[in-house]
Parts: structure tokens; sequence; C-alpha cells
């Protein structure tokens, strides 16, 4: 029998602002434990909560980004459950009137196109953090992020792969940096995602029964997620048992998952509206003001670079992968350097030395002006493509220096004196006269081997394109 695999995902991003949802208190990662918290947040008796605009505002932002419609009048509602790292017992939340709905969001994988429908996107308040103390053989509670806000961004259940899982991950990761409503750190917990799947018969119309896998740290734990829980569930099935509706815990580490507690329906989470807070009404002003802050979104960005600037499909999403990447090239192109040759130099040498010292795009210590000015350099001949390599490599390690300045202070200019070049050309004949003769008796490859020659004699500074016509010019009359 075979069987498809039927994704839902659940999607918590931070919400970029400096103060928390329903109080002033700082959002801010990594303070020492419960000194980012008042009464407000810890939910202390008689405090009142106050929303925090701009946490609406980046919400209709993110509905905005990925093609939903707003909900004019909303409201908040308390989903209440017990656990040590909710101290009120409840979490502000929405149930039944998100500010975003029915959108989607366009995805290509394993070859084939898939639009994701987004159900909903909603703002809520994040919970505390349990601290395991193995050598106090306890938990402690951190605070601090009680009343961080949040946006829940959940999809229908239209993704049929992990390989689709991690691509609209990807994608939407993607989209909300590039509008800057989260910095998305998984690291620090800014992206997290709980995963709905469930399996059934291909042919079948109904749905199997789902399970829900939280403490999905990344999206390559994802991916190892869904295969595992998607072979969990078909072995059970083939072997007579029956899926259970459960929610379960990923372990990264062991490669499996573990039963927490049996699937709630809403109705256990008791919503009902706070009547702390006031309705959210959202006039078409308020969403047009929204609209306006848009930036040229990661697909609409891909395109132009492709029909616009020449740019194969792979060097334009390679690019477009990353916002502040994206922002590099602009502004080499801008400075006057060539699309693709910016291009080839973002995805080669520099790609190669930001792997290897794990530098995040942002962090280039240059701008794309000095790439700009750089690839002039060639172009003018000031300098060759190999001596140019090593000037990228000076301006990652010398912050601050224009490549014009390391090249004068390096003593790195080309050489492209005509007469100096036949000198050494003539050198390097007389030192290699059996590759002389080699040319002369019809092995033109040697020609190769002696402009390597000249290269190194000029420790790289020799102008390539002058040495090949003066060394055949060299050849041709001895």
């Amino acid at each position: 029998m075979e069987f498809e695999t039927v994704i839902g995902l659940e999607v918590h991003a931070e919400l970029a602002t400096k103060s928390k949802a329903f109080c002033g208190c700082s959002t801010q990662f990594g303070g020492e434990e419960n000194t980012h918290c008042c009464p407000i947040c810890t939910g202390m008796p008689g405090v009142l909560p106050v929303l925090n605009k701009k946490v609406v505002d980046f919400c209709i932002k993110a509905g905005l980004a990925t093609n939903c419609s707003i909900t004019p009048y909303g409201k908040q509602d308390r989903k209440n459950y017990f656990y040590p790292d909710l101290p009120k017992a409840y979490q502000i939340s929405q149930y039944d009137l998100p500010i975003s709905h029915d959108g989607y969001i366009d995805i290509v994988a394993d070859g084939h196109e898939r639009r994701v429908g987004i159900t909903r996107i909603h703002i809520e308040e994040d919970a505390g953090k349990l601290v395991h103390d193995a050598f106090a053989s306890g938990t402690k509670v951190d605070y601090n992020r009680c009343g961080v806000p949040l946006i829940e961004i959940v999809t229908e259940p239209d993704i049929r792969s992990s390989e689709e899982a991690r691509v609209f991950l990807e994608t939407l990761k993607n989209i909300l940096m590039y509008i800057e409503v989260s910095d998305c750190k998984m690291q620090e917990g800014s992206l997290r995602c709980d995963v709905n799947l469930s399996v059934r018969p291909v042919g079948q119309k109904e749905y199997g029964t789902r399970c829900e896998m939280k403490n999905v740290n990344s999206f390559s734990a994802a991916v190892r997620s869904m295969e595992y829980e998607k072979k969990r569930q078909i072995d059970l099935i083939l072997s007579g048992g029956t899926v259970t509706q459960e929610t379960r815990r990923w372990d990264d580490e062991k490669g499996h998952s573990t039963v927490m507690r049996t699937k709630e329906d809403a109705q256990d989470y008791r919503y009902f509206p706070d009547p702390d807070l006031m309705p959210i009404v959202i006039d078409e002003a308020w969403v047009e003001r929204i609209r306006k802050t848009l930036p040229e979104l990661p697909e609409a960005k891909k395109a132009r670079y492709v029909k616009d600037f020449a740019l194969p499909e792979y060097d334009a999403e390679f690019i477009t992968a990353s916002k502040a990447l994206a922002a590099f090239f602009d502004s080499a192109v801008d400075a006057g350097a060539q699309p693709k040759a910016a291009s080839n130099w973002i995805m080669s040498d520099m790609s190669k030395i930001m792997n290897d010292e794990e530098i995040l795009p942002e962090d280039i210590p240059f701008t794309g002006k000095d790439l700009a000015d750089l690839i002039a350099l060639i172009d003018k001949g000031t300098i060759s493509g190999s001596i140019a390599k090593k000037v990228l490599r000076f301006m990652f390690d010398e912050e601050g220096k224009t490549p014009e300045e390391i090249v004068k202070e390096k003593g790195m200019v080309q050489i492209s004196d005509e007469g100096a070049i036949k000198d050494l050309i003539m050198s390097v004949l007389a030192q290699n006269e059996k590759s002389v003769n080699d040319y002369k008796n019809g092995k033109k490859n040697a020609v190769g081997f002696l402009v390597g020659q000249c290269m190194k004699a000029s420790r790289g500074k020799a102008n390539p394109q002058l040495i090949n016509k003066l060394l055949n010019e060299a050849l041709e009359n001895i």
C-alpha cells in the first residue's frame, strides 16, 4: 500500500519590537534571569495590560506580505492552561478573529510548484522558559520571555513532503526578514515551528489522524522529525494498529519522538474574550499605511534580477535568499558594477570566505561600492583577476580600507608596461629552453606553461592578456 503524507505547520515568530506585547519591559535576548519582567507580564493581581500598537502593525504587515485578508474588527482571547512557565495560568492570544487570514505562499519544491494556504496569522504573547538544573536536581523558571510578542502563522494541510515543508519554511523566514518584523534567529528562539502530520492511502480523500510534534528547533530538525513521524505512522497502520491524535516531543539528538499528551481541542483551552483588553479596530487607512511600507519581496526581487540583469535563476535565488546579501548586491550594481560580475564575486570568492569564517551577509566588513571598485580596478587593468582575489582577502581582514588603498599599500598594481613585460618574457624563455623547443615542435600546450612561468616571475602582477599577446609574438619570432 502506498501512502501520502499530509503536513500542516504552525510557525511562531518573535516580533522585533523593543518592548513586550502588553507592558514596557524589554524584549532584548540574553538578559539575566527574571530581570526583564514586571507585575503585568508576570500576572500579578490587579494589573491591566495595554496592547503594543507595533505588534498589530507587524501582524498586518506579515499578512499583507503573505497575500492575506485583514480582519477589520478583532479581539484578543484568553487561552487557559496550567504550566509553570505561564504565571497567569492563561496566555493572551486570538481565537476566532485573527488579524490576518486566508492568504498563501507559492513555493517550488521537488520539481513542481505548490501553493500553500495560510489559514491565519494571529498575535499572542510568549510564555516563560523552564531551566532544568542538573546539578541542583530541579527546575527553575525564567519569566523574561513572558509577554514577548509573537505572531503564529498557521498553514492549511497543503504540504505533501518534508522537502516542501523545508522550502516553505525557508521562504517564510525570508519574507519575515525582508519585511523586518522578526530577526528569525532560531538559535535564540525567535522562530519556532510545530509540525502537524498525518498519512493516508494514496487516492483517499479523508485525512488520516494527525499528530503534532513540538520542540523542533531548526529546519533540518523539522525535516528529520517529519520523516520519522511519517515512517512511525505508516509502520503502525501496516502492523494493524491505529494512529492516536496526540502531541509528541521531538528529540533531535536521539532521532525519535515521545508522547507528551493526547492532543487538546479548542474547548480544552476554554477560550473566552479577554475582558481587560479593548477590541482591535483596523480601518482601510491603517492597512494602506502599512502596505506602503512593504519592501520589494524576495520573489519579486528574484524576477527583477532575472529580467533586468539577465542573471541566471540560480544566481538570483542565491542572492535573494538573504535580504542583507541582496542589499549588498544592489549597492554594488548601483555603484557601477556589471551585475553578472558582482554576482560571480559574491557567489564564489566572497561566499567561500564567508562560509569558512562563518561570516553572515549582514556582517560583511565592506560595502557593495567597495566590491564595485574592486571590479573596476580589474576592468581598468590596474590589477589582474588573481591579484583581485588577494585584495578581496585583505578587504575582509583590514576593515575600513578601500580596494585602492590596499592595492597601493601592498604594491599590487598590475604591470602593463610592454617593455618591462618583454624583458620578463625573454628571461623566462631563456630559462625554459625545453618548453620553447616543445612549442617549435608543434606542442602548442607549452604556451600555457610558459604563461604560468611569466606570471610566477612577476609575482602575479603582470597583465595576463599582455603576457599572452607578447609571449606568442616572441615564440613566433624564435
